[in-house]
């Protein structure tokens, strides 16, 4: 029988929803003043089109960028070093607040940014130290779209000389210093990548993307 292509998609692959990683530094005195408000902004822009957001479950740049996203009744879900809540928030002192699920890997902060990222469809990066640069990295080699928001705490700078010395192109990393239109841009990333099967139709019955 005949169905509606694009509403069943919508039905049955709740994981055709996009899914972008907002990573960047647990501590933001580096960052300069506009850095949690940007981080802010990006949770809630990621929300705001229709994608869900995934962090490190930490504070910072990440936890702001969760307040912004349920600030807009956004889903935020965070993958944690920790392996249960009581070393969450006792040995790690993370907090467990604004996600609405916390996934406790118990591999550390290593081996939470490999999962952090291959959870994602995509990661953004704000103002960040070496574990942001970590992440980086692991979206650099898994072939995952990149959104690096520029700013003021050079990070961006940091990432474009990596590229540069990396002696490798990548097509699928895209700067700006406008939070909402970096959202836009890296969205646009994700879907020319997405399985045909679950691209969400726009006017017809297609399962297809207007690229």
């Amino acid at each position: 029988m005949h169905t509606n292509n694009s509403l069943e998609n919508t039905e049955k692959h709740g994981h055709a929803r996009i899914k972008i990683c907002v990573s960047g530094a647990a501590e933001t005195g580096h960052c300069g003043r506009n850095a949690l408000a940007d981080a802010k902004t990006l949770g809630r822009e990621i929300v705001l089109q229709d994608a869900i957001l995934v962090t490190g479950a930490t504070t910072g740049f990440p936890l702001w960028s969760a307040m912004g996203a349920k600030e807009v009744n956004g889903i935020s879900i965070g993958l944690s070093p920790a392996a249960n809540e009581r070393e969450h928030t006792n040995v790690y002192r993370l907090p467990i607040d604004y996600m609405d699920f916390i996934i406790y890997t118990g591999f550390g902060y290593p081996g939470r940014d490999l999962l952090l990222v291959r959870s994602a469809d995509a990661v953004i990066i704000g103002c960040g130290r070496i574990g942001t640069i970590h992440e980086f990295t692991i979206a650099f080699e898994d072939a995952k779209p990149i959104g690096i928001l520029e700013g003021d705490s050079h990070t961006d700078e940091v990432i474009k000389m990596i590229i540069e010395k990396g002696h490798r192109p990548n097509p699928k990393i895209v700067f700006d210093s406008d939070p909402k239109r970096l959202v836009e841009r890296v969205i646009e990333l994700v879907k020319k990548d997405k399985v045909e099967e679950y691209r969400v139709g726009t006017n017809s019955t297609e399962t297809s993307i207007t690229n």
